[in-house]
């Protein structure tokens, strides 16, 4: 429940007004005639209900899956002694010191998102305290890797490109995973959708993701394909992404 915990932190002031809503419908109802009343308490009933069911759907996501478990999640790659590797987060990371221990000391760099949408969050300071910062932690643009081309054999894109906000910036970060990659190099990315089933667990937060259709597009335009993809949960997708 650890990182459900802190996603709860992180959507405290939707889940308050939420609650608040649901509330101020609920005692409305009784006070107003049929059919409204019940009209009211059905809404009242469907608030709750979408944030109790985003809770129990982060909890499969975050802690029940996967997902922030490298060693079992990557289990099928054959990293080698002298693989280098990136590991690229949007100011919350839980999983860096996970994949460390799949790499030789010094072969992973961790990298954060700089202006992301969570980087002034008063939950960061929360979530540092459960999962401090990585040593090896710099902030980047994403669109501008600080890295030499042919450089890496793995990039990790780990719930965190969702926070390049525009097509073009995502076309611009795929050329640059093309750049700094070796030739049979991997981008790894694990990420949430803007599909049909987070709409109706997270609501309007899954328009917080991006659909699998403009990771496609902007995947082909920068020059690379998905080699493979995974379903992590309903919820989520892993993506194996090559050159073309």
């Amino acid at each position: 429940m650890k990182i459900t915990k802190l996603v709860i932190l992180f959507n405290k002031d939707k889940i308050i007004a939420g609650l608040g809503v649901s509330v101020i419908l609920l005692i409305t109802s009784f006070f107003i005639s049929k059919p409204f009343s019940q009209l009211l308490m059905i809404f009242s009933c469907l608030i709750l209900i979408n944030i109790v069911a985003a809770i129990i759907a982060s909890y499969i996501l975050y802690d029940r899956s996967k997902l922030y478990k490298p060693k079992e999640l990557f289990k099928d790659l054959e990293i080698k002694e002298e693989d280098r590797a990136i590991l690229l987060h949007a100011s919350f990371d839980p999983v860096s010191n996970e994949i460390e221990k799949m790499f030789k000391v010094n072969n992973l760099n961790v990298y954060n998102i700089y202006g992301n949408r969570h980087e002034h969050e008063s939950a960061i300071k929360i979530s540092e305290k459960y999962f401090p910062p990585n040593k090896r932690d710099i902030k980047i643009d994403p669109t501008q890797f600080p890295d030499k081309e042919n450089t890496y054999e793995y990039l990790f894109a780990i719930t965190s490109i969702h926070e390049i906000l525009t097509h073009s910036e995502r076309v611009q970060f795929f050329k640059e995973a093309k750049r700094i990659l070796k030739t049979d190099g991997i981008l790894i990315v694990c990420e949430q959708m803007r599909d049909v089933i987070n709409l109706l667990f997270f609501n309007f937060g899954f328009l917080h993701f991006v659909s699998m259709n403009n990771w496609k597009k902007a995947i082909n335009e920068a020059g690379m394909k998905i080699e493979s993809e995974e379903e992590l949960t309903p919820f989520a997708k892993v993506l194996y992404v090559k050159a073309k």
